[in-house]
């Protein structure tokens, strides 16, 4: 019940978008990153390696966000794929569907879209069966 077989989020941030800061395009990291500026743009983490991306209060992100590990509390406003942990804190605010694995929301934080859960289960491995009557 309580088996956790997701990594760990990354404890070192190597990637930092300072206040102030405004980056018109997408964003492509690895490992750690901290926005405390502004990205108009998609920010995806390398697929198949653990990420961690921390949305401070004054970050924002306008586009898709796909990442391991996500803690915001600030505001994204696009789709977001946080497959192992998303943690949304009191002043984060979210606009677009939403994809997890494992969640946390805390009092106060504002979540505008779809939530939905990623299943672990294999897809292509699930049988379908036949309804009517076939006799």
């Amino acid at each position: 019940m309580f088996n956790r077989k997701h990594s760990k989020p990354q404890s070192r941030i190597e990637t930092l978008i300072g206040a102030g800061t405004v980056i018109d395009g997408n964003v492509n990291f690895t490992g750690g990153m901290r926005i405390d500026g502004q990205v108009n743009g998609n920010v995806i983490a390398t697929p198949g390696k653990p990420s961690t991306l921390v949305v401070s209060e004054q970050g924002c992100v306008q586009g898709e966000v796909n990442v391991t590990h996500l803690v915001v509390n600030g505001a994204i406003c696009g789709a977001v794929t946080a497959s192992e942990y998303l943690e949304l804190h009191a002043k984060a605010h979210v606009t677009g569907d939403v994809h997890y694995k494992v969640l946390e929301i805390q009092v106060g934080a504002i979540l505008e879209g779809r939530l939905m859960h990623i299943d672990s289960v294999d897809h292509e491995k699930v049988v379908a069966f036949k309804t009517g009557n076939n006799h």
